[in-house]
C-alpha cells in the first residue's frame, strides 16, 4: 500500500500542474484575443477613403456675399406700428453661380421683404423665432436660385444684424 500512495501522489501533484498551467495558456489567449480584436475594430477596420473620395469630402472656400443696403420692414402689432432692420449675409460655395444669382436680386429682396413684413412681433422677439425666420428666408433664397439658375447657390443665410422696434 506505500508503494500504491507513493504512486499516487506525485501524479495527483503533476495533473494539478497541467491543470493550473492549462488555465494560465486559457487566460493569456483570451486576453491576447481581447486585445487583437480591440484594436483590430479601432485601427484595423477603419476603411481609409479613395484619394477620389476623399477629395470629393472637402468642400470649396465659403464665399460670403452681404446683401446692401439692410432691410428695413414695418408691419403692425396690435394696433401698433412696429419696425425691423434686418442685415444679411448669403453664404455660398462658388463664385460663378452667385454672380449668375446677382442679376436676379430684385425677386430675391421682394420675395424677402414679403417674408418679413408678415411676421409677428411676438414670435420674432424670441431666438427660436428669429432661427425660424432665417431658415424660411433660406427657403425662399434657395427656391428662386433653384428656379432661375438651376441649382441651390446659397448654402446658407446669415443675419448679421436684427433690429426689432
Amino acid at each position: 500500500m506505500a508503494k500504491s500512495e507513493a504512486a499516487e501522489k506525485p501524479t495527483g501533484g503533476k495533473s494539478k500542474l497541467k491543470l493550473i498551467l492549462l488555465i494560465v495558456l486559457a487566460l493569456l489567449l483570451a486576453i491576447g484575443l481581447s486585445v487583437g480584436a480591440t484594436w483590430y475594430f479601432m485601427h484595423g477596420a477603419q476603411s481609409k477613403p479613395a484619394p477620389e473620395q476623399a477629395a470629393s469630402n472637402i468642400k470649396p472656400a465659403a464665399i460670403y456675399e452681404p446683401m446692401a443696403p439692410a432691410f428695413v420692414v414695418n408691419y403692425t402689432q396690435n394696433g401698433r406700428q412696429r419696425y425691423m432692420q434686418v442685415s444679411i449675409t448669403l453664404l455660398a460655395r462658388n463664385q460663378a453661380d452667385l454672380d449668375a444669382l446677382k442679376v436676379h436680386m430684385p425677386v430675391i429682396r421682394n420675395n424677402l421683404v414679403m417674408l418679413f413684413s408678415g411676421q409677428n412681433f411676438d414670435t420674432l422677439a424670441t431666438p427660436v423665432g428669429q432661427e425660424m425666420l432665417r431658415q424660411k428666408a433660406t427657403a425662399s433664397v434657395q427656391e428662386v436660385a433653384q428656379k432661375e439658375v438651376g441649382k441651390v447657390v446659397v448654402e446658407q443665410l446669415l443675419f448679421t444684424n436684427f433690429v426689432l422696434q
